[in-house]
């Protein structure tokens, strides 16, 4: 059984050997596209010599390296007991920038002293006496005027240390 089994498979497989009966449209077909004219080969584009560039600069120094010999700057010598405290709770005009606030009037309470009403750049008023902070850079209320607050920042000086640097907010004119 299994000997007749494939002699039937091997004929149907031989059986596509044979040669079509008609084939003459195929060689009609070959026969077009070998009259045709052959075309033209473009000739192989010509290329200009590689020019290699030379990095002559390996000896210079490095821009992203300091130099052995950095001159003296002109940075204020800063003092080793000045720096912020970080550990105290931060207050709420300690939010915003120094330009972003506007003195915008004061008080004066009898016996309280006198304070200073600031404006924020969200529409809201407080009331900060001196001692209070108010800026980014850790600025210190030390005194307040009718015109102006002036205060002790605390800012980097370039290098590992802080200075201290006094700035002014002045009274807001009125809009008329």
């Amino acid at each position: 059984m299994k000997t007749k089994g494939l002699l039937i498979v091997a004929a149907v497989l031989l059986s596509g050997c044979l040669p079509a009966a008609d084939t003459t449209d195929l060689e009609r077909f070959v026969a077009q596209v070998k009259a045709r004219p052959g075309g033209q080969i473009e000739p192989v584009p010509s290329f200009e010599n590689y020019e290699p560039f030379v990095y002559r600069a390996a000896s210079l120094r490095s821009p992203f390296v300091a130099p052995v010999q950095q001159r003296a700057s002109n940075r204020p010598a800063s003092d080793p007991n000045i720096k912020p405290d970080q550990d105290r709770a931060r207050e709420y005009l300690e939010n915003f920038s120094l330009d972003s606030l506007a003195m915008v009037g004061t008080l004066a309470l009898g016996a309280q002293g006198r304070f200073a009403l600031i404006a924020d750049n969200e529409g809201q008023i407080s009331r900060v006496a001196p001692g209070n902070y108010i800026g980014r850079n850790y600025g210190r209320i030390t005194q307040i005027s009718e015109a102006y607050i002036e205060l002790t920042e605390i800012v980097p000086d370039g290098g590992d240390g802080w200075i201290e640097r006094p700035r002014t907010v002045n009274l807001k004119a009125p809009v008329l």
